[in-house]
């Protein structure tokens, strides 16, 4: 792996996060040059390392590598005062601290923002929870199941006389992660000004209600519930998935423009014409006779036909792609989406790669995702001058 100092090199992260919201923000951060320092229970670690099949030849699930890359993994037993005693020393020594445990659990060991900023003034604390830390659900534990149920998220996903369908990914905890992820780096700018510390309240189900962007605005200015619609659009028409003679593509006429162009390219300018489907709030209003004329339409010829049509009109259209055809596209590969690691034990692996294109200073893999302990030594040796003896000592107590 090629050595760079990415954007955020020389900010240190305490990451206190397991599952996904908070592996994933703190993962980001790496992906952006920081020191992330991965604090894991003894014996067991992050829940997600026993999520498997599949495993790596090391053990390591393919779950918890997709969301712990560039992080050194250090062992410690919060539920031991010497346990808690080192987490404050590395605390004098480090910019943020990122936790998601339940509501109010750091509290209770000691460990809460107020009392660790009696230490480091100007530490970043960012707690990522199903509820966050205020409203009569604080107490409550979450999960992105739960947050896609009670957001509204499911309400909206599925056929229309289908039943509510959760996204095929973890979306809410992915976009808590970013969220975080976000605020954290708004905090490490606003300290390079202010010179304080910030402390960050992150829930899965504020993530999930601002994700109903447009759909939510839809129902506050009108006073209609939002419905399902299946693949369509609920503001433009069409834009869905079609089924042609050999399968199913996605097509999007996003405005009159792309819709008048593809109309012309099958000779079918009629269309632009009939005042049921020359703008787009007369095709949402008559969606219905417009979809049955395009559903026989796109059923006489193969998907490559009409994308090829599409391309010609300038019109959006794709195929819809499996994951491991997804996966395989060359567009996918010129972006550097899939990347390779080697683990501590040598074998090499796939991952994705990092979203974050930034040419002038890349994001990039520094390291690979870390077996558990793997760097307990390292870290208290480099950062707090343990020597080999009193190592062994906290490893004999069950301390790391």
């Amino acid at each position: 792996m090629t050595e760079s100092k990415g954007l955020l090199d020389g900010v240190r992260v305490l990451d206190l996060t397991r599952i996904l919201a908070g592996p994933y923000c703190t993962m980001l951060l790496g992906d952006l040059g920081a020191e992330v320092i991965k604090v894991e229970q003894p014996g067991k670690g992050d829940d997600t390392r026993q999520w498997g099949p599949p495993y790596t030849q090391s053990g390591l699930s393919a779950y918890f590598i997709s969301a712990n890359r560039n992080k050194r993994s250090l062992t410690l037993n919060l539920r031991s005062e010497a346990g808690r005693q080192i987490l404050r020393q590395l605390i004098t020594q480090s910019d943020v601290l990122a936790e998601n445990f339940k509501t109010g659990t750091l509290q209770k060991m000691g460990l809460g923002y107020e009392e660790l900023k009696k230490l480091r003034p100007d530490i970043i604390y960012c707690t990522i929870t199903g509820f966050g830390y205020s409203g009569p659900l604080k107490d409550r534990p979450g999960y992105d199941f739960i947050s896609q149920a009670m957001g509204g998220m499911m309400s909206i996903t599925g056929e229309v006389e289908g039943e509510p369908i959760r996204v095929g990914v973890a979306i809410v905890d992915l976009l808590a992660g970013i969220h975080a992820s976000n605020a954290i780096m708004a905090a490490l700018f606003a300290r390079e000004r202010q010179k304080t510390g910030q402390r960050i309240d992150i829930s899965l189900l504020d993530s999930q209600i601002a994700t109903l962007s447009y759909v939510a605005s839809n129902y506050l200015i009108s006073g209609q519930p939002p419905k399902r619609y299946g693949n369509a659009h609920p503001n433009i028409v069409p834009y869905q998935a079609f089924k042609a003679k050999d399968g199913y593509f996605a097509f999007a006429a996003g405005n009159d423009l792309q819709w008048s162009r593809f109309c012309k390219e099958i000779g079918r300018e009629e269309w632009t014409q009939d005042q049921r489907f020359a703008s787009n709030p007369q095709r949402a209003a008559h969606r219905e006779a417009l979809i049955a004329l395009l559903d026989e339409l796109f059923a006489a010829q193969p998907i490559a036909h009409w994308l090829a049509v599409c391309e010609r009109a300038t019109v959006p259209a794709a195929p819809i792609l499996g994951v491991d055809q997804a996966l395989a596209h060359e567009q996918v590969a010129a972006r550097g989406m899939l990347t390779q690691a080697t683990l501590a034990d040598g074998e090499t692996i796939q991952m994705l790669g990092s979203p974050l294109q930034i040419p002038t200073q890349p994001a990039q893999v520094r390291l690979p995702p870390p077996l558990l302990g793997q760097h307990s030594e390292d870290v208290l040796a480099e950062l707090l001058g343990k020597g080999e003896d009193e190592i062994a000592a906290l490893k004999f107590e069950n301390i790391i």
